[in-house]
């Protein structure tokens, strides 16, 4: 048995179009409407449209060639192909379609490709071990693999901070950072050193000189930056704990965005010495973890165990409801069933603007006279950013100053007679096509209340609901007064999400 001629022609044009990336053609390949299905090893896309938006973004395939390939008859209109393929790289692969004829013209109507095994993903991690460093022997956090953000120190390696020039000129640590020695001394390991979005500005999750980690719960989506890194490894299970940073969000949106628990500390309260800055105001400690469970062994090791307790009152900002897509309004307002007050904190636009201008002109001082010297060293993202940074003036960063002071006592008052929820972002994770700057700014607006306070604010995975690319999670989020961390923690396992 061979297979229909034209169908043999439909089958070589997929595979020379796989490997020239001709993504009309592959589109074309593809039979449309909603019932169309693509799998692979990061999840399942369902429909034309949310292939298309992923393809549109992957770019080509590695040389590779069939050396196998194998086909059943399936019904007189219906063909299953099943080929294996050799990588010029080395390593093997396999692909499975299923082909239908529908008015005069065969397309894929369900495929599965299984890549070739790679020793790490790049886009995830800069270097693993196994593991790259051991923790203690005994202790709580005993057998639990650390995904560190590539902006902690860690002894005998280069802090990359997601940018192949600062690491190429960074001198190796000679110590670890506080908050890496502190989970060692817990018992958990160092599994590697995980990316991040250059100098941790930016919360979208995409690396220009590395490329963009999966979104462990939706294909084709935005991972969540700045610590895109470490929350796509532990969502995807290739650790159990990401240590990473939160400035403006950079904990929550990856949290809300893969379904994953995210806590950004108290400001200050927890070391952050060996941790490359942003913004000193702002930049906290923080932890990502598939389980509240696991989230709660963490806090309560590093954290004292003497956490006040939370005020009973729930309040959310009416003005971040204003904010939010419809859908995220109604889950949200859903899952609260009427058990959270409303409370107005003012126009987030003089939130965002305080901070963002504090941020820009703390960032420069950071980093200013790096970018200066290497202009071209950074994506256009980022370096517009900078760019912005670099003239923010001293009168400008006084007032915005004295704003975000006022501010912070607004949130603090409130936070102290209520814990504040609300939907960690506007939205479920764009796809990588989207346009991201309204998203962006949005998203800040929210981000910046817990921001400016100093407090303690956690995401749980609580909300599900479909989305262009299939069923998405967001976010709610728990704000408290400081210092009540661990207390946010053991609440927010009370109201539910993964144990």
């Amino acid at each position: 048995m061979s297979l229909p001629a034209d169908l043999q022609e439909a089958f070589d044009a997929y595979e020379h179009a796989l490997a020239t990336d001709d993504v009309a053609v592959l589109d074309d390949a593809f039979a449309p409407g909603p019932l169309t299905l693509r799998g692979d090893g990061d999840g399942l896309l369902v429909g034309h449209d949310a292939i298309s938006a992923f393809r549109s973004t992957r770019g080509g395939i590695a040389p590779r060639v069939l050396d196998r390939v194998e086909f059943r008859q399936l019904a007189d209109d219906c063909w299953l192909i099943v080929a294996t393929s050799r990588y010029e790289g080395g390593g093997t692969g396999l692909q499975t379609q299923v082909w239908q004829l529908s008015e005069g013209r065969w397309r894929i109507t369900a495929a599965h490709v299984t890549g070739r095994t790679r020793s790490f993903d790049t886009a995830v991690w800069r270097t693993v071990g196994d593991p790259l460093y051991q923790g203690a022997f005994t202790g709580p956090l005993l057998g639990l693999r650390v995904a560190v953000k590539d902006i902690f120190a860690v002894r005998g390696y280069r802090i990359g901070a997601g940018n192949p020039t600062w690491l190429r000129e960074a001198a190796r640590e000679r110590e670890h950072a506080p908050a890496v020695l502190d989970l060692l001394k817990g018992g958990a390991s160092v599994r590697g050193l995980a990316r991040t979005d250059e100098l941790a500005y930016s919360i979208a999750g995409a690396n220009p000189h590395y490329g963009t980690p999966a979104n462990g719960a939706v294909p084709g989506a935005l991972p969540g930056g700045s610590s895109s890194g470490p929350a796509t490894a532990v969502a995807t299970g290739q650790a159990d704990v990401g240590l990473a940073s939160d400035t403006a969000g950079s904990v929550r949106v990856p949290a809300s965005y893969q379904g994953l628990w995210g806590l950004r500390t108290t400001h200050g309260l927890v070391p952050r010495q060996g941790m490359l800055p942003l913004a000193p105001s702002f930049d906290t400690v923080g932890w990502l973890t598939r389980t509240g469970a696991t989230l709660e062994h963490v806090v309560s090791w590093c954290l004292e165990d003497d956490a006040p307790l939370l005020p009973s009152r729930r309040v959310v900002p009416v003005e971040v409801l204003q904010l939010v897509e419809p859908a995220t309004r109604e889950a949200f307002e859903a899952w609260c069933a009427g058990t959270v007050e409303e409370v107005e904190v003012g126009p987030l636009d003089e939130w965002f603007e305080a901070f963002r201008v504090v941020q820009a002109a703390e960032a420069w001082r950071a980093h200013g006279t790096w970018i200066d010297a290497h202009p071209d060293a950074v994506g256009p993202g980022v370096r517009e950013r900078f760019a912005v940074a670099s003239a923010v003036t001293a009168a400008e960063e006084a007032s915005a100053r004295a704003e975000v002071e006022r501010l912070a006592g607004v949130i603090r008052t409130i936070a102290d007679d209520a814990v504040l929820v609300m939907p960690t972002t506007p939205g479920p994770a764009p796809a990588r096509t989207d346009d991201l700057e309204p998203i962006r700014a949005s998203t800040l607006r929210m981000t910046a209340l817990a921001g400016i306070g100093g407090l303690p604010a956690l995401s749980l995975p609580a909300l599900t609901f479909p989305s262009a690319l299939g069923p998405a999670p967001v976010g709610v989020c728990l704000v408290g007064p400081r210092g009540t961390d661990l207390s946010l923690v053991r609440h927010a396992r009370s109201l539910g999400g993964p144990a």
